[in-house]
């Protein structure tokens, strides 16, 4: 059974105000949508976005070793005894032989485990590059509409990729630590470019003054005029806190700065998030509309066979591209939908009692039964020649299916329609103001893509429309 608008509207709705209302179980699940980026991710990210823009993020970066945790900690207390709620982000690397990771941050943080104002999420790269997760943003955004006040981001920690950061954070704070050859690897990385402050900790070593000394070389090689900012080098102890208000300090200067330097900072972010989406989008598009099924894997296979080059590939993908989409909408020319039936949804409140009718009255084959625990259901598949019955059983009380029949009874629960382009057959019923559930499409059951139109515009049945 394919969720039909029970997930997406709970999401939109109840979790998002419970979210709001700073609620930490709310908070969790919807970290734990956008980082698994299920369907209902989206949804609630719209839902909370006019709620966010308050916070202040502070990314932390740096090498390895050079102490970001144990900072973190401390400028989260310095900043709870400034009276501010703080969410921390602490993204760890994944292993590329195991797919796992030792997400440790909430264990070094356990002082501030009890504490209600604030909120500690460790995330794994999944193989993302940039010192950050894939949903990084997302998961800051979670936490501005939270009400923190301020979102700290650790990154990783590989020390010379981590340039994500200074395009999801208001500040970025680069670590270094004596002895080490920080200064060397920070203008080998190009690190310099990306930091707003300096900081090097673990100060009581022996070299910390002349890791001081060798990134200010590093920046009087920068022409700093009155009007910009100049990375300040602070020295801190982590440990024990030494040096922690100072930082403290030097943020808040550093956001008193001008506001149309923030503003540009803030712009910059939205272009580069916006960019991301689009590619993804694209890619999403190309893959499940324009390209036949093992196209791609052929396309690549003859590039590597030098049949053709990318360049051509990609120009021939996009003109084939636009041929699929047409005018595009408002032009009044959308090409009619081709659909066939692919199955009936239908409630039951007995499904052994219903299969009593389906199966033994009548003869028909049944596929063996399907549990969908995300939904809470139970599924028997019944092939109709081209189509098929899906006979639905709650499996909780919780159920969608549950308050389905609840409500009105066993029945018809939903139809769904198989379409060859969902994408043209959604901008289709856009046009003529047709009620979405889903906007946009979403992965279905075996991978397909589907998406739900509102019974207020199909005559007071549930509509689902299927590709793939």
């Amino acid at each position: 059974m394919n969720n039909p608008s029970d997930t997406a509207r709970l999401t939109a709705t109840g979790l998002a105000d419970r979210l709001l209302a700073g609620d930490p179980r709310a908070i969790a699940r919807a970290i734990s949508l956008v980082e698994n980026e299920a369907p209902a991710a989206t949804e609630l990210l719209r839902a909370i976005f006019p709620h966010t823009g308050r916070a202040y993020l502070i990314g932390v970066t740096g090498p390895p070793g050079a102490g970001k945790s144990t900072l973190v900690d401390r400028m989260t207390q310095g900043l709870r005894a400034r009276g501010k709620t703080v969410g921390i982000v602490a993204v760890d690397p994944t292993s590329p032989f195991s797919g796992g990771a030792i997400l440790g941050d909430r264990v070094r943080m356990q002082a501030h485990a009890g504490d209600p104002g604030v909120f500690i999420r460790s995330m794994a790269t999944r193989g993302h590059l940039g010192g950050l997760a894939r949903a990084t943003y997302e998961v800051a955004l979670v936490l501005d509409a939270s009400g923190k006040d301020v979102v700290l981001i650790e990154t990783v920690g590989v020390g010379q990729d981590e340039v994500d950061i200074v395009r999801t954070a208001d500040v970025s704070i680069v670590t270094l630590v004596p002895g080490t050859g920080d200064e060397v690897q920070a203008l080998k990385a190009g690190i310099m470019e990306i930091a707003d402050l300096f900081v090097v900790n673990k100060a009581d070593r022996e070299g910390a003054d002349r890791t001081v000394a060798s990134v200010e070389s590093l920046l009087a090689l920068e022409a700093y005029g009155p009007e910009r900012w100049r990375p300040p080098i602070l020295k801190t102890q982590a440990t024990s806190g030494a040096g922690v208000p100072e930082l403290l300090d030097a943020i808040d200067r550093f956001h008193a700065r001008p506001a149309h330097d923030g503003e540009a900072r803030r712009r910059a972010r939205s272009e580069s998030r916006l960019r991301e989406l689009l590619a993804d989008r694209f890619l999403e598009h190309v893959a499940h509309d324009v390209l036949g099924h093992g196209e791609f894997q052929a396309l690549l296979e003859r590039i590597a066979a030098r049949a053709v080059d990318p360049y051509t590939a990609v120009n021939e993908i996009v003109a084939r591209t636009l041929e699929s989409r047409g005018p595009g909408p408002g032009a009044g020319s959308l090409k009619p939908t081709t659909a066939t039936l692919d199955h009936v949804g239908i409630a039951v409140g007995d499904l052994e009692a219903a299969l009593e009718f389906y199966r033994d009255a009548l003869g028909l084959e049944v596929r063996p039964p399907e549990e969908v625990p995300s939904q809470q259901v139970r599924v028997h598949f019944l092939p109709l020649g081209d189509s098929a019955l899906e006979l639905l059983e709650a499996t909780s009380e919780q159920s969608p299916i549950a308050r389905f029949v609840g409500k009105r009874g066993p029945g018809l629960h939903h139809i769904t329609l198989r379409v060859d382009n969902i994408h043209d057959a959604l901008a289709r019923l856009r046009e003529r103001g047709v009620r979405l559930i889903d906007e946009t499409p979403r992965t279905g059951a075996e991978g397909a893509l589907v998406a739900f139109v509102h019974p207020a515009s199909t005559g007071g049945v549930l509509v689902e429309l299927k590709q793939g």
